[in-house]
């Protein structure tokens, strides 16, 4: 054989290298699917671990809140205090000195009340006191005490701040799952994306492969009838330049993979150099979609529909606080206890004393200047404008469903047409490349064939895609997986 023609063996032991190349997954790599690619992702993204540290910080704040309802128990001991002091005593015009050594401890129980915003307390206090006064003369007093009393303090005329409050930290929990859901919804789309753009590129290489083999076949065939005296030196430099072509293509091909396998690395935080091949299912799996059902799941679970609402609530939250502001407020305070004074602890309650009090307080606002009223007028708009909002999102959210319903639904007629179109071509190559060999069609005619059967493939596989990726957007503005028929998202009550 000539040169040509062992550049042409060479060229195909090439291309053959080439496709087991392609097909064989390489020694070391990892293999990836769109599964494990969505776990590196929700571990490493900064987006998700920033959302996540605000999920913990509202989740931390409303547990603390909670704790604070229940009871409180404090102890303070006073294990030795001395005091050495003179005073005045304007009684007698006369200067005194007085000593005291004090020992004590004092045990208090407090429980807010959440239904009322009262507060219930429990304190009971023991002390030990020594006492001497220059006006008594050398001696001392010794004496124990011990006071026993119950007390509770009750708001009058006003909003119940414990229960505002906690309801305040329960509506940010809820927001920052929300936010965290949104977060990982975004980053579960774009990582789709880029997986998906990485396997088509991936599809392409292989498709170039494929179409370097042909295009090589046909240089055989039309290289064993030039050098049979068949055809014509010019059809062989024409299947030349076809297979040149083609190599360039592939080298291309490969060239525009490596770049979007670098940006998947980035996107996932991984290494540059680590050995990564992507595994997609893109077979034809259609789901039947609903709209009306479409619809009503977007309007159900929108996570930023939600968010209005939130958004709303905590507007009129911010109303009841402004109107607070400057207002008429009561407080009442009841005490009630047994305190027991003597020299010997076991006597202390021989002759005890009750402890009593009763106290009503009043705050009345006479003249404000209006400040009250502006701000309540402030608020009043601010619940309006959240309201305005909320209804302005639903109608967005609705029209993003329908479009992206519309698209679907246009995709499944493309992947139709793909797959006549792919076996329309399949078809028109083999009978053109029986002419090509039986010396009816020329190597211009048919590389024309070869391309495209390439680019119909490539089409295929793009509609297989582009519907994932239809159904995909479906997904994220419905908050509906129709593939598993499931809610994306479940939001924690705690």
């Amino acid at each position: 054989m000539s040169y040509r023609g062992n550049a042409i063996v060479c060229d195909r032991t090439l291309v053959i290298w080439l496709f087991v190349v392609m097909l064989t997954p390489a020694i070391g790599a990892e293999q990836l699917a769109l599964d494990g690619a969505l776990a590196i992702a929700f571990d490493r993204s900064p987006t998700i671990r920033e959302a996540r540290h605000g999920l913990e910080i509202s989740r931390r704040n409303l547990l603390a809140q909670r704790a604070a309802l229940k009871s409180k128990f404090s102890l303070i001991l006073t294990p030795y205090e001395f005091t050495r002091d003179r005073v005045f005593n304007a009684l007698v015009s006369d200067y005194n000195t007085q000593e005291q050594t004090h020992v004590g401890g004092r045990l208090s129980i407090q429980q807010p009340i959440e239904f009322t915003d009262g507060s219930l307390s429990v304190v009971q206090a023991l002390d030990w006191r020594e006492a001497s006064s220059s006006f008594a003369g050398s001696g001392s007093q010794k004496t124990y005490s011990n006071s026993l009393f119950l007390r509770y303090s009750q708001p009058l005329f006003t909003y119940n701040r414990t229960r505002l409050n906690l309801e305040s930290l329960e509506l940010d929990l809820e927001n920052a799952q929300l936010n965290f859901a949104i977060q990982k919804l975004q980053i579960e789309n774009q990582v789709t994306r880029l997986f998906l753009d990485l396997y088509f590129k991936q599809r392409s290489v292989a498709i170039s492969v494929e179409e370097l083999k042909n295009a090589t076949q046909s240089l055989e065939i039309i290289q064993s009838k030039v050098n049979a005296g068949i055809s014509a030196r010019e059809e062989a430099y024409q299947a030349d330049l076809t297979r040149a072509n083609s190599r360039a293509s592939l080298e291309n091909g490969q060239l525009q993979y490596d770049d979007a396998l670098d940006r998947f690395k980035i996107q996932l935080g991984q290494p540059l150099d680590l050995e990564v091949e992507v595994t997609a299912d893109v077979s034809k799996q259609l789901v039947e979609v609903d709209l009306d059902r479409a619809t009503a799941y977007g309007i159900e679970n929108r996570m930023e529909l939600r968010q209005r609402d939130l958004a709303v609530r905590q507007a009129m939250d911010d109303l009841i606080r402004t109107g607070a502001q400057n207002e008429f407020r009561g407080t009442i305070d009841v005490t009630y206890g047994l305190i027991g004074t003597d020299e010997s602890l076991a006597d202390l309650y021989s002759s005890p004393t009750r402890n009593q009090a009763v106290a009503l307080q009043l705050n009345i606002p006479l003249f404000d200047w209006g400040e009250r009223e502006h701000r309540m007028a402030a608020a009043r708009e601010k619940i309006a404008s959240r309201e305005l909002s909320a209804e302005e999102e639903r109608r967005q959210i609705l029209l993003e469903i329908r479009q992206a319903h519309r698209n679907l639904r246009s995709q499944v007629t493309q992947i139709t047409i793909a797959e006549k179109s792919v076996e329309n071509a399949r078809r028109t190559y083999d009978i053109n490349l029986e002419r090509y060999r039986n010396g009816d069609l020329s190597s211009k005619d048919i590389a024309f064939y070869q391309d495209q059967l390439s680019r119909q493939q490539l089409n295929k596989v793009r509609a297989l895609i582009d519907y994932r990726l239809a159904l995909l957007d479906l997904k994220v503005r419905t908050l509906w997986d129709f593939a598993a028929d499931e809610p994306v998202v479940t939001l924690d009550p705690n």
